[in-house]
Formats: C-alpha cells, sequence, structure tokens
C-alpha cells in the first residue's frame, strides 16, 4: 500500500524559506490528488495547496498563494512544498495528503485517504 514520508520541517526566521518534501513509498501512479495540509496548536487541519498527479495542475489557498509552490518529480516519486516569505502565522505541523480510488488493495469507486506523519514548522518572529 501506499505510504507517505516527509521531511524539510524546522525552524526558520521570519520571511525565510523553506521545502518540505513528502516521498511516495507506494505506486504514485494509483494517486488521483496530492496535497499538502497543516495544523496549529488549538486549531484544526487546514488545506494549504493541492495538485493533480496526472497533469500536475495546482491549486492554493489564499493565504499561501504567492508565497507558496507545490510541484513534483515522478522520476522520484516525490512531491514538494517550497514555501517563501514565512510568516510566525504559518507555524503549524505540516502533512502530507494523497487520495485514491485505490483502496484496501482494490480499485474501488471508493475513495480513500494517505497522510504522512507530519512535519513541523516554526517561523520565528
Amino acid at each position: 500500500q501506499v505510504q507517505l514520508v516527509e521531511s524539510g520541517g524546522g525552524l526558520v526566521q521570519f520571511g525565510g524559506s523553506l521545502t518540505l518534501s513528502c516521498a511516495v513509498s507506494g505506486r504514485m501512479s494509483v494517486l488521483n490528488k496530492m496535497g499538502w495540509y497543516r495544523q496549529a496548536p488549538g486549531k484544526e487541519r487546514e488545506l494549504v495547496a493541492t495538485i493533480l498527479t496526472r497533469g500536475g495542475a495546482t491549486d492554493y489557498v489564499d493565504f499561501v498563494k504567492g508565497r507558496f509552490n507545490l510541484y513534483k518529480d515522478d522520476t522520484k516519486s516525490a512531491v514538494y512544498l517550497q514555501m517563501n516569505s514565512l510568516r510566525p502565522e504559518d507555524t503549524a505541523v505540516y502533512y502530507c495528503n494523497a487520495e485514491s480510488n485505490f483502496c484496501h488493495g482494490l480499485w474501488s469507486n471508493e475513495k480513500c485517504n494517505y497522510w504522512g506523519q507530519g512535519t513541523q514548522v516554526t517561523v520565528s518572529s
């Protein structure tokens, strides 16, 4: 089955940059869409950006538009979130997500989600 392994989190200063990586250990070809979510302390998990695994079309929420860039490298079976102009309010645990119709080892009309373990991003003021 699909496994997502995240890396790249850390501490960065206000206005700095950081790039998160999400390596797909399973078959990336069975995934429909991938994305990044984040969850700050005391808050619900929220969507950051998504990318289609076929075609590569991306979508971003308003609060990261112009600052974050989501891209993928099919040869490395990985997706990346390049974060620029970071702000303290960007501080959160960032999670890699994948959506697929390949669930429980079978193709299905049912959609399932795979999640990474999360990586901490802390932006100092």
